[in-house]
């Protein structure tokens, strides 16, 4: 079973996110980065760029498949992990602890239309 962090919100498309204030740090989930496999390829939107909820924030590969990344939320993109683009398989050891994205939260109503951990966890069995 894969492993799910209270704590986090999910999207049924397999991303955590993290809010803290008016940032939110984004990432893909255990259930995403095992059904990947191996992680060979991510590319993310930059810094400055926005993102809307639900809309593509970058591309994953891996040596089974390549999948859209989307965004839990809309905002500005504040952060990139440089250290996962350059090495995408460190995914595969920690998804959450290798965010990708930091954006500047547009809207906090919408974490509303996100799942909780419980949620999710019913979601991807």
């Amino acid at each position: 079973m894969s492993k799910v962090l209270n704590g986090l919100h999910y999207t049924k498309s397999h991303e955590w996110v993290k809010v803290e204030g008016n940032e939110a740090t984004i990432g893909i989930t255990d259930y995403a980065q095992h059904s990947l496999g191996n992680i060979v390829y991510l590319e993310t939107k930059e810094i400055g760029e926005e993102v809307t909820q639900f809309g593509e924030l970058g591309t994953i590969e891996s040596v089974k498949a390549a999948s859209d990344i989307l965004s839990p939320l809309s905002g500005d993109i504040v952060d990139v992990n440089a250290d996962v683009i350059d090495q995408p398989e460190l995914i595969n050891e920690d998804p959450y602890g290798c965010w990708m994205i930091k954006i500047a939260i547009h809207n906090s109503d919408e974490v509303k239309n996100l799942l909780t951990a419980e949620e999710y966890q019913l979601e991807s069995k």
